[in-house]
């Protein structure tokens, strides 16, 4: 295969990114579950979309993310109001994927929304689109790198180490309570151990990593990913490591002029062409040659 070819057919995947997580909100989900943190954060997974995060203030309630659907986001606020009276006052977004922020549908107006300035930018490009971020429930605050802030008496810092999974992702990180709400960049419930870079986002590979290598040097004992388990620091710095390594060796076989599938067959991975009319995103693999091969 040729650098051309393999350049447009991850492209070809890449413009159908965005209807993935669309696909498998269609599909049954799991039922949502409530795990608690401590007696006043806690975190869901299952349901339609990303897992959740909920922290309880001194008056209010603070949200981590708001599902793909309305019916999935009206079963995080009822679980909220099982946990406690106090009302929802803000919700944070970790980045723009249609399975974290298309339940805010269901959210009532009039909330304070937070994003990284690229995220908010983002879910206004959606407008008119197939799978359209909801307009009428847009951020209405943004950070650029980091900002430190205290809401409903809890002390939040949110932090954007540059474009990784997308070009707008946030970490939330609770220093008091050293917890950590990934988004994306951390999913553990795939086939696939490397992360997923969406490169119609200007997501990068090498931003990946200096992504992760903020999140492990934060003073923090538990990480809640965008998908999957929690995790610990350990878990962390394995999927750093693995990731490093992987891109050690594409890097490698990139400069000594391989293929696409040349590069892929040497990783194990299957050279196989996509299924007509699957969505097929790109891998890490490709998404890494890619960037390095500059095709």
């Amino acid at each position: 295969m040729t650098r051309f070819h393999a350049r447009h057919l991850i492209f070809g995947a890449v413009l159908v990114v965005g209807c993935i997580t669309f696909v498998h909100a269609q599909q049954q989900p799991v039922p949502l579950s409530v795990k608690k943190i401590s007696d006043t954060v806690y975190w869901t997974e299952g349901g339609a979309g990303g897992n959740t995060g909920i922290i309880i203030g001194k008056d209010g309630v603070i949200v981590v993310d708001a599902k793909t659907t309305a019916a999935s986001a009206k079963e995080v606020l009822g679980e909220i109001a099982n946990l406690t009276p106090k009302p929802v006052t803000t919700v944070m977004i970790t980045h723009s994927d249609a399975d974290h922020v298309n339940g805010l549908v269901a959210f009532p107006t009039g909330l304070t929304i937070i994003s990284q300035e690229n995220c908010k930018k983002e879910m206004e490009a959606t407008a008119g689109g197939r799978n359209p971020a909801p307009q009428d429930h847009l951020p209405n605050k943004t950070i650029d790198k980091k900002e430190s802030l205290t809401i409903n008496g809890v002390h939040f810092t949110l932090l954007n180490f540059g474009p990784a999974h997308t070009s707008g992702d946030m970490i939330i990180y609770l220093p008091d309570e050293k917890v950590v709400f990934t988004g994306d960049l951390v999913v553990t419930n795939q086939a696939d151990p490397y992360p997923i870079i969406h490169l119609n986002k200007h997501g990068s590979s090498e931003g990946w990593i200096q992504n992760m290598k903020g999140i492990s040097g934060l003073k923090a004992d538990k990480f809640v990913p965008g998908h999957g388990d929690l995790q610990s620091k350990q878990d962390l710095q394995k999927m750093l490591a693995a990731g490093q390594e992987r891109r050690e060796k594409i890097k490698k076989m990139v400069a000594a002029g391989k293929s696409l599938s040349e590069v892929k067959a040497a990783l194990g991975e299957s050279t196989a062409p996509a299924a007509p009319g699957g969505f097929n995103p790109p891998t890490f693999t490709d998404v890494v040659y890619m960037e390095l091969s500059k095709t």
